[in-house]
C-alpha cells in the first residue's frame, strides 16, 4: 500500500494532484524545522490558484498571455488569473489630499539614494562546495588579522591578495549605490560607518569579502512633487492588494475544500499564501 506524501486536495470537486503539491512546495522555503509551515503555505497557494481558475472558467474568460519580460510571456493560467482580477478588482487612484497626507506622515522616508565609496578584498570560491568555501574562509580570516594590525595597508594587501579585478586599483570599487552589488554584500555594507572595515569576512555568492567603507553621502530628502507619483502608486497598489485579498477570501468562504486549512485566509491577511497568486495588473 502506497501512503500519500501530501494530503489529498479537493476544491469544489476538483482534485489537485500530489505532483502539483510537490512542485508548488519548491516555491516556499523548506527545512526540517519548518516543513509543516511550508506545506501549509503551498497547499493554500494551490487552493487559491484553483479557485481563481475555476472562477475565470465560470465567467468564460479567455487567456490572452501578455509579455512580462523580453521574450517572456505569461502562462495561460497566469493570464486567466490576471484577467479575472482585472475584471473583479477595481480601485480608484488616490486624491491629492490622501497622497499629501501619506507624505506628511514622515517626509524623511523619501530620500535620494545614498552614495558610497567602497573598497574590498575578494577571496573567490563556490560557496556550495564545502572544501572550496573553507579554503577561501581561511585565507580571508588570515588577511583580516593582517589588516587589524596594519589597517593602512589595505590597498597594498588588496593588490597582493584579492581575486577581484579591482585588486589592480587597491581594491576600490569606486562610487556605488544601493542595488549595485549583490544583496548579501549590501546588507553588510549598510552596517558600516565611514572609514570602517568589516571585522569578519563576509560570504556572498562570489566568495568571502573584506569590505571597507571609504566614504559615504546620505541621500537628501526629496520634495513632495518629486515623490508624489511614487506615493500615489504605492497607495493604489496597497488598496488593490487589499481588495484582491477580500475577493479571494469570498471565494474561499463559499468553496468546498478538503485537505487544507484555510481558516487564516478567511479571517485575515496572509501574504505567504496570497502573494503567489496576486500580481497587480499594470493597466488597472
Amino acid at each position: 500500500m502506497v501512503v500519500p506524501m501530501y494530503p489529498d486536495l479537493v476544491v469544489n470537486g476538483d482534485v489537485i494532484p500530489q505532483s502539483a503539491v510537490a512542485a508548488e512546495l519548491q516555491n516556499h522555503r523548506t527545512s526540517a524545522k519548518n516543513f509543516a509551515d511550508a506545506l501549509h503555505q503551498a497547499t493554500n497557494a494551490l487552493v487559491i490558484r484553483t479557485l481563481l481558475l475555476q472562477e475565470a472558467t465560470k465567467k468564460k474568460l479567455t487567456a490572452k498571455p501578455q509579455e512580462v519580460g523580453p521574450n517572456k510571456f505569461e502562462s495561460e493560467e497566469e493570464a486567466l488569473i490576471r484577467e479575472l482580477l482585472e475584471k473583479e478588482v477595481k480601485v480608484t487612484p488616490p486624491g491629492e489630499a490622501a497622497i499629501r497626507k501619506e507624505w506628511e506622515k514622515n517626509p524623511s522616508r523619501f530620500r535620494s539614494m545614498p552614495l558610497w565609496e567602497v573598497s574590498h578584498i575578494l577571496f573567490k570560491c563556490d560557496p556550495s562546495i564545502a572544501e572550496d568555501r573553507l579554503r577561501a574562509q581561511a585565507r580571508a580570516q588570515e588577511v583580516a588579522y593582517m589588516l587589524a594590525d596594519n589597517p593602512n595597508k589595505f590597498a597594498e594587501i588588496a593588490k597582493n591578495e584579492s581575486d577581484c579585478g579591482s585588486s589592480s586599483s587597491g581594491g576600490t570599487l569606486g562610487q556605488i549605490r544601493p542595488k549595485d552589488t549583490v544583496p548579501e554584500f549590501e546588507q553588510h555594507l549598510r552596517k558600516l560607518q565611514e572609514g570602517e572595515t568589516t571585522i569578519e569576512p563576509v560570504l556572498t555568492r562570489h566568495g568571502y569579502h573584506i569590505i571597507r567603507m571609504d566614504a559615504m553621502v546620505d541621500g537628501n530628502v526629496l520634495p513632495f512633487e518629486t515623490v508624489r507619483q511614487k506615493i500615489s502608486d504605492a497607495i493604489e497598489k496597497a488598496e488593490w492588494t487589499h481588495k484582491a485579498q477580500l475577493f479571494i477570501r469570498e471565494l474561499v468562504s463559499s468553496a468546498e475544500i478538503e485537505g487544507a486549512n484555510m481558516e487564516k485566509i478567511k479571517s485575515k491577511n496572509t501574504q505567504h499564501s496570497l502573494k503567489r497568486n496576486l500580481r497587480k495588473p499594470t493597466n488597472s
